[in-house]
């Protein structure tokens, strides 16, 4: 039973059949290729609009590189507090921007809101002795399993774009929100003020395959050189094109999206029906968070479970004794059934005893 991530699981089966297709015969290489260019015209399609669409290898590199694009070296990015690009990617977006400064907020449920981000705006008051505020990322689904709906969006992008500034999506569970939310990606994107976002499929069924897309076609003028000069511009890049075609053909993303949510809201079902825990915040994606004492953390640990404990402090929570811990279960499009229901028997069990 291992919901410690939705990166444990492999490959789709069509995915992987994809890539298997993709293996003979001969084609152009350096994103050249057939692939490449129809998985463009894809996401186009997809998003509803003619796009840019880069793709890359990693979540990482594609949220340094899509704000590279948007700030520059004496420039500030802000974020939440736990945000991936604040936490988890070791300086990479400072590394690919030249060094912009990436400032995290707190916000309750892994959000930040438009009043956190004006009160930080209104503190740039020294000119050039501070960064210049040149951009807003947001994690859509959060780091938190929760969800910024189209509204939301499009309250930050009003903020922010009279002052010049840019808003980036770090859609790593992009297709989760999108299930979530019951939207069209374009209602979750450009259609409510997003300029770039990093578009992911690693974490739902691809081998390792992101996207920069680019809705405001004129920053990605010279990004084809950021992609290169990062690394990015894989050789054999058919195998990146033919991942994201399989991806994208008859909705499987969404369809894998699906799943994964619906096993979430399963398991968090189960889990609340145990009086030893319970979940601080809505189930919207496909990670369930929990409050545990850690007696029953290290017993289930011990049993063979697979699933992290997780900082508490994001989410705003009060009350969180010092005999327990905020635990996160992450599910995948290939998770069994039944280890959610093995896992939730063994809850009633820990609950009987």
């Amino acid at each position: 039973m291992n919901f410690a991530s939705d990166n444990v699981y492999g490959i789709h089966p069509r995915i992987l059949a994809a890539i298997s297709e993709a293996n003979s015969g001969t084609t152009p290489s350096y994103a050249s290729d057939d692939y490449s260019k129809r998985a463009e015209e894809a996401l186009c399609e997809v998003f509803e609009k003619p796009v840019r669409a880069f793709l890359v290898t990693t979540g990482t590199a594609a949220n340094g590189l899509a704000l590279s694009a948007i700030a520059p070296p004496y420039g500030a990015v802000i974020c939440h507090a736990e945000a991936h690009i604040s936490c988890d990617e070791c300086n990479s977006p400072e590394h690919f921007t030249g060094g912009a400064k990436i400032i995290g907020l707190r916000g309750a449920g892994g959000k930040i809101t438009p009043a956190a981000i004006e009160k930080t705006l209104n503190g740039f008051i020294r000119g050039e002795h501070d960064p210049k505020p040149a951009a807003v990322s947001l994690t859509n689904a959060t780091e938190l399993g929760t969800l910024y709906s189209p509204a939301e969006i499009s309250a930050i992008s009003a903020l922010i774009k009279p002052r010049g500034m840019k808003l980036h999506i770090d859609g790593a569970r992009f297709a989760n929100a999108v299930a979530g939310l019951g939207v069209s990606p374009a209602e979750a994107t450009w259609k409510s003020g997003v300029d770039v976002m990093s578009f992911g499929a690693t974490k739902n069924g691809a081998m390792l395959l992101e996207a920069v897309i680019f809705f405001d076609t004129e920053l990605a003028e010279d990004f084809a050189y950021r992609r290169m000069r990062a690394g990015q511009l894989v050789s054999k890049s058919r195998y990146l094109g033919a991942q994201m075609l399989a991806y994208l053909k008859d909705g499987l993303w969404l369809e894998n999206a699906r799943r994964a949510n619906a096993l979430a809201q399963r398991l968090a079902k189960g889990l609340l029906s145990s009086n030893s825990l319970r979940i601080p915040h809505p189930v919207q994606a496909n990670e369930v968070f929990t409050v545990m004492p850690r007696r029953l953390y290290d017993e289930l640990q011990g049993a063979g479970v697979r699933f992290f404990d997780w900082m508490p402090d994001g989410l705003g929570l009060d009350g969180i004794k010092e005999d327990e811990i905020l635990a996160r279960f992450v599910l995948s499009f290939a998770t069994p059934e039944e280890d959610v229901d093995r896992f939730v028997d063994l809850m009633r069990l820990k609950r009987v005893a």
